[in-house]
């Protein structure tokens, strides 16, 4: 029985120094692990906020190029739109030479000359017509300032107020642009 109590207190004191050995490199290797994983920690923290920058930034860069994309859009359709603007504004003083030329009187001699007018003048008429150009209607309608130029007034007492007496020159609209208000004369 002695014996076994020696080999059973051997065996608590085998035991215990196990356990010791194996609480000390438990202490010894969660020191390093503990200062590893916290290190771990941290960079996996930091890439994480840079992950959700990248992210973000990305995100705000696709917008931007969405929008990009969707201005140049516009920006090509109203080019379109709009691409005879700049020769229709030169041939409006052409136009309008056309028409003063044609208020001139006629007779034997400037018939032929009169006619030939008239069908250039008409083929002009037409072009600008087709590429979207339209005449502002002026007289007996209302003043408006985004399409009509007042350059004069007058009393008429048989006429509304604010309405247009009289055209001085003709104005033009492309498509949904106004390419040159109407000067005209309105009644007070």
């Amino acid at each position: 029985m002695e014996e076994q109590n020696k080999d059973t207190v051997q065996e608590d004191v085998k035991n215990e120094n196990e356990q010791e050995i194996i609480d000390e490199v438990e202490a010894n290797e969660s020191e390093p692990v503990d200062e590893e994983s916290a290190n771990l920690k941290g960079e996996i923290e930091r890439l994480q906020k840079e992950k959700e920058e990248i992210y973000n930034r990305m995100l705000r860069n696709q917008a931007e190029f969405d929008n990009f994309k969707k201005r140049t859009q516009r920006e090509k359709e109203a080019d379109r739109k709009y691409k005879s603007q700049d020769l229709v504004n030169e041939l409006l003083p052409a136009i309008d030479n056309f028409e003063r030329a044609l208020q001139t009187e006629t007779t034997e001699e400037n018939k032929n000359l009169v006619e030939g007018i008239t069908m250039v003048y008409k083929q002009l008429t037409d072009a600008l017509q087709s590429q979207g150009v339209e005449v502002i209607e002026t007289v007996g309608k209302e003043f408006d300032p985004t399409y009509h130029h007042a350059v004069m007034q007058v009393e008429d007492e048989e006429v509304d107020s604010n309405i247009i007496v009289e055209e001085l020159q003709k104005g033009y609209v492309l498509k949904d642009r106004v390419i040159r208000p109407a000067m005209v004369k309105v009644n007070k």
